[in-house]
């Protein structure tokens, strides 16, 4: 227990608040991405529920990486953030650049801090066995591993990584990961699923700091490189000019291809199964499913909208107060915003992403 209760005072949660939101427009744009938003009718946006999940082993340790666009949000929404624990990126460059500099920032500060990731987008429904995964991942890294939570599949997705384990560990779950593996077919997905050895991953990464960049320092020296030097210069009056110097020539690299795969291949990495109900609000229909739960038939409201609705089902999400009317639509996605008006159904969900394509296309950037 005492070197749990060590590990978990070295713990600080790193939430990367990023992303253009293109697979949820109209509601999501650049400037207000999805975690700005309250997706899952808590009365919080994803960021909020974010950060309330994780204040029993992060409270006072908490940073967040957004984007300069998001600052004035972010801020608004955690009024409890302090301003040394926040980072603003310019501009994007993929989560390497991200928790890698949350990383190096905090080791600077605090040499032997192990630091957990956990993306602001995400759906966690059950905060007690989360927050218990975490406790055990933690205590994992602190043998020297970088920690991911793997999610037990209940269906071969196309749509996910897998993980797959090797041998336990000696801890109550842990074992450990012998790779990484890319969104697979379906036929791959299927036989991943059947063998029981394969998890979907969430992109939740759990490491001491110090692990994390010496991985990054071996795969990417440029980027590393890059990173200390703003890093060196963050608590310092110099961090403007530093950052504007270097944060442009960021390589764009996801930390999947950057740490956590290369590491795999070391050894270095472990999995800690999760026993709790995740949900990527990838997509309307995944909202619009996650609404639905226990209730069929039914229409979803999300937002300030009037709404008479006969025969129809699906969700309806609104940021204006109009009267909306549905008559006879089955599995229907209706999106309501003051400049915008998306109309789809579950089946099609995936294709918003294209249209937010032909946007950009044909020079409608004043909607996105």
């Amino acid at each position: 227990m005492k070197s749990e209760i060590s590990a978990l005072e070295r713990f600080y949660a790193v939430i990367p608040a990023g992303g253009v939101g293109s697979r949820l427009w109209p509601l999501s744009r650049a400037s207000a991405p999805k975690f700005l938003h309250d997706l899952t009718g808590s009365g919080q946006t994803l960021l909020q529920d974010t950060w309330d999940r994780l204040q029993p082993i992060s409270a006072g340790r908490t940073m967040v990486v957004t984007g300069n666009v998001h600052a004035h949000a972010v801020e608004q929404q955690l009024p409890e953030l302090d301003d040394a624990n926040i980072i603003l990126e310019p501009s994007p460059r993929d989560s390497t650049a991200a928790i890698a500099l949350a990383a190096a920032v905090l080791m600077r500060r605090e040499p032997e801090v192990i630091i957990g990731s956990f993306a602001a987008d995400h759906v966690i429904l059950d905060t007690d066995q989360f927050l218990a995964t975490v406790k055990e991942a933690v205590s994992v890294a602190a043998s020297g591993k970088i920690v991911t939570i793997g999610l037990r599949p209940t269906e071969p997705s196309v749509g996910f990584g897998y993980i797959q384990k090797g041998d336990p560990l000696d801890y109550p779950n842990a074992c450990e990961v012998l790779k990484f593996v890319e969104k697979p077919n379906i036929k791959l997905a299927r036989q991943y699923v059947e063998s029981g050895d394969y998890f979907w991953n969430a992109g939740m990464f759990i490491a001491p700091a110090k692990l994390l960049l010496e991985v990054l320092q071996r795969t990417e020296p440029e980027l590393h490189a890059a990173i200390d030097k703003i890093a060196q210069a963050w608590d310092t009056p110099s961090r403007e000019a530093v950052l504007k110097a270097n944060w442009p020539k960021l390589k764009r690299i996801a930390i999947d291809y950057s740490i956590a795969e290369p590491a795999a291949e070391q050894g270095l990495v472990a999995v800690v199964p999760a026993e709790f109900e995740w949900h990527d609000v990838g997509d309307f229909a995944s909202i619009a499913e996650l609404q639905s739960q226990g209730r069929k038939g039914n229409l979803a409201v999300l937002g300030s909208a009037r709404v008479l609705s006969d025969s129809s089902s699906g969700i309806l999400i609104s940021d204006t107060d109009r009267l909306v009317a549905l008559i006879g639509l089955e599995d229907v996605i209706v999106v309501d915003t003051p400049d915008a008006l998306l109309i789809t159904t579950k089946e099609h969900a995936q294709k918003v992403k294209s249209l937010v394509d032909v946007l950009k296309q044909s020079g409608h950037s004043e909607l996105l």
